[in-house]
């Protein structure tokens, strides 16, 4: 019985065009509009050297340190063929304030009482500008007051400035480069996953006497109902999952997503979302005691804010509500997917990654579960 109930189950299901479609034709398309409009956001930007004039006047003239500090910053690289930070041109005050005047410079430094910045409008030149200027004026008023209190360690603490030394190392959890723009990718996935939703649904009211003239006939049946849901429940998990299949293999072989290297893992991803997404289709089909169109319009809304925090159209988004309410990073089953998938490029090691599967399971479980006692609980007094 269950290959016969499975069997035409997944032909029914395949040949229902408005499903097939949200599930599986409406991801890829918008997974196509995301290759045309991140295709060149992961490349690397080519650095140019920031014009800026400082005026040489006599305050400037005496200030050996600036002056030292402003050329290591200014030469930085050379030796290597690397551009430096500022192309720096000496002048008046009067030429410097023609050169901004003509866009020529992105601002001047003018010695008056200490280094000032004039900048004619913010930007991010500007503001790395000013950085380096608070920087310098941070690194001087930390050695001024370990001199003063402590006069014999002005040779080494010289040495030190000099070297460049830092204390602090940074180190990768793996080889991959950080890149937001896959959230977007994997976010998308997890919105596909949640969109077997659907199916779920479907499913619920095919076995529902009240909502259907299917589900008349299957409690009419000489078969336990249930286990003709849980057979046409299968069918319906292994129908999107195969929609899901068709979705990673045209990010990661047409718009060359990266999912990492260990595929099965990849797989095992899909599978666990698949499952989670049929699941809540069917808890939301159990609960609301409506017709399908309810139930579809609740479910596309759920699938979308749910996919929205997990930063399909806002990749920020994600990290202010995992910032803002800790547990949404826990209970959000999009966030469960898209964490999922990213741990895998990411991280070197898999805690993460099961963490989010062991959660997805758990909840998948404990739908399924209350599906199970609300439809046993179902009874019709007449047909």
């Amino acid at each position: 019985m269950f290959l016969h109930i499975f069997t035409n189950r997944c032909k029914c299901l395949v040949r229902d065009k408005v499903l097939m479609f949200w599930t599986l034709m409406f991801p890829i398309v918008l997974a196509s509009l995301f290759g045309l409009a991140f295709s060149n956001l992961s490349s690397e930007d080519k650095f140019s050297e920031i014009n800026i004039a400082v005026v040489d006047n006599n305050e400037y003239q005496s200030n050996q340190a600036f002056q030292s500090a402003l050329s290591a910053v200014t030469d930085a690289g050379q030796s290597s063929g690397e551009k430096g930070l500022f192309n720096v041109i000496l002048s008046t005050h009067e030429q410097a304030d023609e050169l901004l005047k003509n866009n020529k410079i992105e601002g001047y430094i003018l010695f008056d009482g200490g280094a000032n910045l004039v900048i004619k409008e913010s930007g991010i030149n500007q503001t790395i500008i000013k950085t380096f200027l608070d920087d310098y004026a941070q690194i001087g008023s930390a050695i001024t007051n370990i001199v003063r209190q402590n006069p014999t360690a002005f040779p080494s603490l010289m040495e030190d400035v000099m070297a460049d030394k830092n204390y602090l190392k940074e180190v990768s959890p793996s080889n991959a480069e950080p890149n937001t723009t896959l959230n977007y990718y994997y976010a998308l996935v997890a919105m596909a996953c949640l969109f077997g939703s659907f199916w779920g649904v479907k499913e619920i009211s095919a076995v529902q006497a009240d909502l259907s003239p299917q589900g008349a006939r299957v409690n009419l049946a000489p078969a336990h109902k249930l286990k003709i849901f849980g057979y046409s429940l299968c069918a319906a998990a292994v129908v999107h999952l195969f929609t899901i299949f068709i979705l990673i293999a045209y990010l990661s072989l047409f718009l060359k997503v990266d999912f990492g290297r260990d595929l099965l893992y990849v797989l095992l991803a899909c599978v666990v979302g698949s499952m989670m997404g049929v699941s809540m289709g069917a808890l939301i089909g159990a609960l609301i005691k409506k017709d399908e169109i309810v139930k579809i319009a609740v479910l596309v809304s759920v699938s979308m804010i749910l996919s929205f925090l997990a930063g399909l159209m806002m990749v920020d988004m994600k990290y202010i509500v995992t910032h803002a309410i800790p547990v949404m990073a826990y209970i959000n089953p999009a966030n469960l997917i898209t964490d999922a998938f990213y741990s895998l490029y990411y991280f070197d090691t898999y805690n993460r990654f099961f963490t989010n599967i062991g959660l997805l399971l758990g909840f998948t479980v404990v739908f399924y579960l209350i599906v199970y006692f609300v439809l046993r609980r179902q009874r019709y007094a007449s047909l």
